[in-house]
C-alpha cells in the first residue's frame, strides 16, 4: 500500500467508549470507504464496560456495522504494537478535559462535543431520539470530513481541519 493509499487513523475518545465513541468510529468506517481507519477508546472504561445497547441499536437501524465493537481503554493505544493514529478526537467534554496519553506518532488533536445521549432522562424512546440525533450530527460533521481533498488531510492541516469542523 503507498503512502497515499494507507488510511488516515483516526481515535475517537470519550470517557467509556460506550455511547459517542462509538457511534463515530462505526460511522467514519462506513462514510471512510478505506480512506480512513476509526477507533474508540476510553480514558476510564468501567470494569465490563461493554456498548450501550441503544448506541448499537441505533446503529443497526441507520444500517451499519456493529460487528467488532467493543469498549477498551485508551491505553491500548499507546502500547507499541498499537496503530499509530494520524488524528485523535474526543467526542465527550470529560475526555477533553483530561490528560492523555503520549500517542505515539504525535498525532493531530481536535475537540468535537457532543451531549451524551445516554444521559437523556426520560423513557428509552427519549433515549432512542437523542442517540438518533447524536448520530445524525456526527453523519452531518463526518460527511464533510470525509470528502475533504487529500490536501486538507496532510500531516501540516488535519488538526487545523479537525478543530474548523468542531465549528460546523
Amino acid at each position: 500500500m503507498t503512502a497515499e493509499s494507507k488510511p488516515l487513523n483516526v481515535l475517537f475518545l470519550c470517557t467509556h467508549n460506550s455511547a459517542r465513541s462509538i457511534l463515530a468510529e462505526a460511522l467514519l468506517n462506513h462514510l471512510g470507504q478505506g480512506r480512513f481507519k476509526a477507533y474508540s477508546a476510553g480514558s476510564s472504561p468501567r470494569e465490563n464496560q461493554r456498548p450501550n445497547p441503544l448506541a448499537l441499536e441505533t446503529l443497526t437501524k441507520a444500517g451499519l456495522p456493529v460487528e467488532g465493537l467493543y469498549s477498551k481503554s485508551w491505553d491500548e493505544f499507546g502500547k507499541p504494537d498499537a496503530p499509530h493514529m494520524d488524528l485523535v478526537i474526543t467526542v465527550c467534554d470529560n475526555a477533553a478535559g483530561e490528560v492523555c496519553p503520549f500517542w505515539p506518532g504525535q498525532p493531530a488533536t481536535a475537540h468535537w462535543g457532543y451531549a451524551d445521549p445516554s444521559e437523556v432522562d426520560g423513557d428509552d424512546d427519549k433515549k432512542r431520539e437523542a442517540f438518533k440525533q447524536t448520530l445524525h450530527m456526527m453523519r452531518k460533521r463526518l460527511d464533510i470530513f470525509v470528502n475533504l481533498p487529500q490536501s486538507s488531510l496532510s500531516k501540516m492541516a488535519i488538526e487545523k481541519t479537525a478543530r474548523d469542523l468542531a465549528k460546523s
